[in-house]
């Protein structure tokens, strides 16, 4: 099937192409008419915080929305601060414009019952102010950007601004600008010089690119659409660009190589792209699907938020994947011959592009003069053909042999001290991972935000005005069916007043209806700090039972920073069920397609090794902080999403290593027999590829750092260091080592497990190799060759 479909598609490269193109213009009509409805709201099911929600919403309206904000007023410049006439009158007027916004309402300091909301203490007395500002529960992130412009509008129009001593600032992370990420075009720069070193070919590199690139258009304009029909984050975009570029390149590099091996062997271009696809082909597909499967496994958790990032971000692994499969073939058949030739005009244009691509996501807007300088190349290069040195071929080495690479060298140093790189190996994924002992589930603040945004200011003033604790209030909230129901909730408020790490607790609020009543609790701590999280539990435990003992009133304590730890509670309590079920799905294929007990639990080992030891270093440098001034983070809890993620990320990505490498491996052995060279000629042949697929992946992941948003921050750098683990110290050292120790007991497997289980095939009926090609520069190539049952 894969020979017939790769055949098909190299003989009709336009009908292949015009799909994938109507296909995009398809998607885009619908998602440019649907509009991105990415939702904001996330669910902790049958917990305290969520049943406190349910009465705030039933008896207080938006009162104790997550989607909330304030309008932090800072007036400096008067002797007056907050009360001068003129500031009063301009804040009123502006407040009084953003209530009558709909589905809004705003909380007043110069309302009746606002004066809480003035500073009354220290240097910030009368001096800095807020308002509350209430959405409908069912506001969705672009509504909230779009309020959030808004209500900026307004501010310039007030001419608060204008006054001296004033600043005005939108606080609230739902409420905070949000800029498109533009990092990712550093890792594209990097991919065309690695692309191009890897597979000695501009037009390699620009079909393996575009291909890539293509796919994750798509898979874009999908999550759009997706977000229209479940609860998808804002984020999700961001992520399936940074996967989908990742893995697009990776599968596609995977399949030119093999493409390219075919050839030097001997086969016509059309034979070599069935034979390629009937490889490394399948091989992807295994890998891709793995990855699909794993996100997909995220259902497994049971809310809508998490479902919907896995969703995403699978949807557009599996279009990217049909791409390599599909649209690569095609793009070969345009490209033909030129695929093997290198020329001084594709050098220089591919390298002007790269800069400028590097400029765009630097900022460093002069650099994207590269693009035109590329045109003006490619212009000049069509003048003067005979003579125009622009069109000169370059000339490439032949390649080496495998027994003569480093790779094959460095592989046989490993395997002549095998318990050294097995334990040493080990010892260092085991000393990284160490942190994540520590792991503290739970959101960051505002506090994290860069110093110069308007959220990050709103924070800040907040906290000098009122104390940490007023940037994450806590909610109380009670149904009062009996009059004498608001006098035991007094109770409750004196009770919680008098608690050590507690600020204020204001008396019992009724609703307008009557039916409830809530307290406002402002701890003395921080919304993201232990100490916070500490307070809850006590509060629940022992503080608001024993005011209550005796009485028929229930109260549920709620708010955004108790809603965090019970979400964060949730997901902690499924993370061990999706971790085994994956783990479990995983060894199971693997065994299917390895005919071994051994390997594949020696896959599952080493895959935990190199995930645990990015979870070890996330720990250290977002939640401890090391190095935080160089990421620009500070220290704060790790969001409760983050490790699922990465793990059904990272744990499929490895599979595509593991299958490229020990396939290879496996060949050669069934091949030769000999447990030893094997092991160095498949590492030889497959480490190339490898590193040039996880050094592009760690640099187009790496590049997220370079953005504001923390959580794109963390989890671009936990993909990069996960890889990067990964292709080193685990492909590298670790399994030629125990794949050395273990000798031809690696493939052992029981003859009636054998006949049980089904056997996967990652490998196709393939032409026949040359003899000496395992020790020939012939399979230069990292795909895995041959006709070997794997």
């Amino acid at each position: 099937m894969y020979q017939s479909l790769g055949k098909w598609c190299f003989g009709h490269p336009w009908r292949v192409l015009s799909a994938w193109l109507v296909t995009a213009v398809v998607l885009g009509v619908i998602a440019g008419g649907l509009g991105p409805s990415f939702g904001a709201q996330i669910s902790s099911p049958d917990s305290e915080s969520g049943r406190a929600g349910d009465i705030l919403g039933e008896h207080f309206g938006s009162v104790g929305s997550r989607v909330s904000g304030t309008i932090v007023l800072e007036a400096a410049g008067t002797g007056d601060g907050v009360e001068d006439p003129q500031v009063r009158a301009a804040m009123t007027q502006l407040l009084a414009e953003v209530d009558a916004i709909a589905d809004v309402s705003v909380g007043s300091p110069y309302d009746a019952e606002g004066a809480h909301r003035i500073a009354t203490t220290g240097a910030a007395a009368g001096r800095i102010a807020y308002a509350d500002i209430e959405t409908a529960p069912d506001f969705n992130v672009d509504e909230s950007v779009a309020l959030s412009a808004d209500i900026d509008h307004l501010i310039d129009a007030s001419g608060l601004r204008e006054l001296p001593g004033v600043q005005v600032h939108i606080g609230g992370a739902w409420l905070s600008e949000q800029e498109p990420p533009e990092t990712e075009a550093i890792g594209l720069a990097f991919a065309i010089f690695v692309l191009i070193a890897a597979v000695g070919s501009v037009v390699a590199m620009g079909a393996t690119v575009g291909t890539a690139l293509l796919g994750v258009g798509i898979g874009a304009m999908g999550i759009v659409i997706i977000s229209n029909i479940t609860t998808v984050p804002d984020f999700a975009s961001t992520i399936g660009v940074m996967i989908g570029i990742g893995v697009g390149i990776d599968y596609a590099l995977f399949i030119i190589n093999r493409f390219r091996e075919w050839t030097r062997q001997g086969l016509n271009l059309q034979d070599a792209v069935g034979a390629a696809l009937d490889s490394a082909g399948r091989s992807v597909v295994f890998a891709g699907a793995t990855v699909v499967l794993s996100l997909l496994g995220l259902l497994l958790v049971g809310l809508p938020f998490i479902s919907g990032l896995g969703i995403s971000a699978a949807v557009t692994v599996a279009i990217v994947m049909a791409g390599s499969i599909t649209l690569l073939p095609a793009v070969l058949g345009l490209v033909g011959a030129r695929l093997g030739t290198i020329r001084v005009r594709g050098i220089a244009a591919s390298a002007l592009v790269a800069l400028a691509l590097l400029g765009f996501g630097l900022g460093i807007m002069p650099l994207l003069a590269g693009i035109p300088a590329a045109v003006a190349v490619l212009i000049a290069s069509s003048f003067a053909k005979d003579r125009n040195r622009l069109r000169s071929v370059i000339q490439q080495r032949p390649p080496k042999a495998l027994r003569e690479t480093a790779w094959y060298r460095l592989s046989r140093v490993v395997q002549a001290r095998p318990w050294l790189g097995a334990l040493g190996g080990c010892a260092l994924l085991l000393l990284l991972a160490a942190p994540v002992l520590s792991l503290r589930l739970g959101f960051s603040d505002e506090g994290n935000f860069p110093a110069d945004s308007g959220t990050r200011q709103a924070y800040d003033l907040l906290a000098e005005g009122f104390g940490p604790g007023a940037n994450g209030p806590l909610l109380i909230v009670a149904e009062t069916p009996q009059p004498d129901d608001l006098s035991t909730l007094a109770g409750v408020a004196d009770a919680v007043r008098i608690t050590d790490g507690v600020a204020m607790a204001s008396p019992p609020m009724p609703s307008p209806d009557g039916g409830a009543a809530l307290i406002r609790v402002q701890p003395t701590t921080g919304p993201q700090d232990a100490a916070t999280e500490d307070l809850v539990e006590h509060l629940r435990g022992e503080v608001i039972p024993a005011a209550l003992a005796g009485t028929a009133v229930s109260a549920n304590l709620g708010g955004n920073v108790a809603f965090g730890i019970d979400f964060s509670d949730y997901l902690a309590q499924r993370m061990l069920i999706f971790f085994a079920a994956v783990l479990g799905a995983s060894f199971l294929l693997l065994m299917a397609v390895f005919r071994s007990l051994v390997v594949p639990l020696k896959a599952v080992v080493m895959n935990m090794l190199s995930i645990g030891a990015a979870y070890g270093v996330v720990v250290a440098i977002f939640q401890w902080g090391w190095l935080g001034s160089l990421f620009g983070i500070e220290g704060a809890p790790i969001e409760p999403f983050i490790p699922m993620m990465l793990f059904a990320i990272l744990f499929g990505l490895s599979m595509d290593y593991e299958v490229f490498l020990l396939s290879r491996m496996k060949e050669e052995y069934e091949r030769t027999g000999d447990p030893v060279n094997s092991v160095a000629d498949g590492l030889a042949a497959t480490a190339r590829v490898i590193t040039a697929a996880a050094a592009i992946m760690v640099v187009v992941f790496g590049s997220f750092v370079l953005e504001d948003n923390r959580v794109i921050k963390l989890f671009g750098f936990g993909l990069a260091a996960a890889i990067a683990f990964d292709a080193t110290v685990v492909r590298m050292l670790i399994v030629p080592s125990t794949m050395e120790l273990l000798g031809a007991r690696n493939w052992w497997l029981p003859a009636w497990l054998d006949r049980i289980i089904p056997n996967l095939r990652v490998e196709g009926e393939l032409p026949e190799r040359a003899p000496d090609s395992a020790t020939t520069g012939a399979s230069d190539s990292a795909i895995p060759s041959g006709g070997g049952r794997v």
